[in-house]
């Protein structure tokens, strides 16, 4: 077996990924402080042909030196908006019929492992803050809340690490749809 060189990855170019049909999942980061956590999930939604991102409250915004380390470019690709404020986001993406799923630990939350979205549909995925997680206004707001099962003796996972998971996830689940 050979590793592949970068020219024969066949990956496409910044027009090509703008002209692209986008995958239905948004991403919504709800003040989130690490740079590197950000770049690392614009890098993922680059790498999932994710719609858009929303960078919400303390969540810096592209271009930034920090965000780029991780992003490898990828803030240049994939779509993105900052808000002010998440719930207005969150309200925004209702009202155009877009299903918001908060990504935390919560009563009557749903295992990411039995979730089955639906055909035809737009998630946004709202990732909170590495200390505090998603408002709890925003959870109380949003259509369903999801959790990662986890089985050993800590009780979280980094926000880049929970996005890489929650999209590919969600994004194998859907393609499987078609």
């Amino acid at each position: 077996m050979r590793k592949l060189k970068n020219s024969e990855l066949d990956r496409l170019s910044v027009e090509d990924f703008k002209g692209t049909k986008k995958t239905p999942l948004i991403i919504v980061l709800d003040n989130i402080r690490s740079l590197n956590n950000i770049g690392s999930v614009f890098r993922t939604s680059d790498a999932f042909l994710i719609e858009k991102i929303y960078l919400c409250g303390i969540t810096a915004t592209p271009p930034h030196k920090d965000i780029h380390k991780t992003a490898l470019g990828s803030t240049e690709t994939v779509a993105w908006e900052y808000a002010e404020h998440t719930l207005d986001v969150v309200e925004k993406l209702q009202a155009e019929h877009v299903k918001v799923l908060s990504i935390e630990q919560a009563e009557n939350a749903t295992m990411l492992d039995t979730f089955t979205p639906e055909a035809d549909t737009t998630y946004a995925l709202v990732f909170g803050n590495e200390v505090k997680g998603v408002a709890q206004d925003v959870v109380s707001k949003s259509d369903m809340v999801i959790e990662i099962p986890q089985f050993g003796t800590k009780h979280s996972l980094n926000i880049s690490v929970s996005a890489g998971v929650l999209i590919w996830d969600v994004f194998s689940k859907m393609k499987a749809l078609n």
